[in-house]
């Protein structure tokens, strides 16, 4: 399958399990191919045939936006160098999320979520934890007796009681041996921050190289500048965030402004282009556009949010 029909067939998994999914993004060095919303999940997905194509510089980036839009980073493939991607197991790279679009329908449209993640060393499940030991200790069982049962250490039985990972085949002689389903099922869409977002983010008297984006630095944004997406920089005043655009070059500016219309609008963000000539011109779609001239003159971030809000919603 081609990389253009991997992507479309991921749309239509995800439109036909009730999200409403963005146009594929059509730029060069974009480290997302599409985004996606049910009701307050937002994912932002890359797609790719081998995932081992996936560089670090796109998790991070990825990892940016899902803090700051409070998402869930994806990455969608078929192969890596070990091989296919295996229905119902969720894999990894860079902490970021890999399932195989099987997978992803599988656990969408037809609620069947995966149990098996790969982690160095093989294929693992996750343990409930908690009812392991509260079986344990109503049935009167030491640590011992689970792990000479499993074929592992004592140690191994208290951190699988603490969470960590189990073995296939140790977890099932534990639900054998206590006749009780203990594997959890896994949520490939589940992400733990790392805080990245906060690590990039420029505040105050730091400077940048744009001069348009120290003029926000100036008036009380926070800036976290991007290279990998439709915009180049995420601007944030208190709990709102700007999908803030540069540029002078009009037709670029038009394309950019058109797929971040369709991000913005499906992350519940506005967003703004800013430029050097407006042409008359107050949106892009729902993205405001403002003149670096208008920049000069707003003095406050409630001035700047206020004109971006009353432009981005006039389509």
């Amino acid at each position: 399958m081609s990389r253009a029909e991997l992507i479309e067939s991921t749309r239509a998994i995800l439109t036909g399990a009730g999200y409403e999914v963005s146009s594929t993004l059509n730029l060069r060095s974009v480290c997302f191919d599409i985004v996606a919303r049910r009701d307050d999940k937002l994912l932002i997905i890359k797609i790719l045939s081998n995932v081992d194509a996936f560089s670090r510089e796109n998790a991070e980036e990825m990892k940016v936006l899902a803090e700051a839009l409070k998402a869930s980073p994806l990455l969608i493939g078929e192969r890596s160098s070990s091989g296919v991607l295996e229905l119902g197991i969720v894999y990894s790279r860079f902490n970021i999320p890999i399932i195989s679009n099987e997978t992803l329908a599988d656990h969408t449209i037809e609620e069947v979520p995966p149990l098996i993640f790969a982690a160095p060393g093989g294929l693992y499940v996750k343990l409930d934890g908690e009812l392991l030991k509260s079986i344990r200790n109503r049935e009167g069982l030491s640590l011992g007796a689970i792990a000479e049962m499993a074929g592992v250490s004592r140690r191994t039985v208290q951190m699988y009681e603490s969470g960590m990972g189990a073995m296939i085949d140790a977890a099932l002689r534990i639900e054998e041996f206590l006749n009780t389903p203990m594997i959890l099922p896994l949520d490939p869409f589940a992400y733990k921050t790392e805080d990245t977002a906060n690590k990039y983010e420029i505040t105050g008297a730091a400077r940048t190289g744009s001069e348009v984006l120290n003029k926000l630095l100036d008036i009380g944004f926070s800036v976290t500048p991007v290279m990998k997406s439709p915009f180049d920089a995420l601007s944030r005043v208190e709990e709102i965030i700007i999908l803030t655009g540069t540029g002078s070059d009009e037709e670029k500016l038009i394309q950019r402004a058109s797929v971040t219309s369709e991000v913005s609008s499906l992350a519940g963000r506005p967003s703004v282009v800013i430029v050097e000539r407006t042409r008359d011109r107050n949106n892009i779609k729902t993205t405001a556009v403002i003149s670096t001239e208008e920049l000069r003159k707003i003095d406050d971030s409630d001035e700047l949010t206020d004109l971006v809000m009353t432009r981005s919603t006039k389509k």
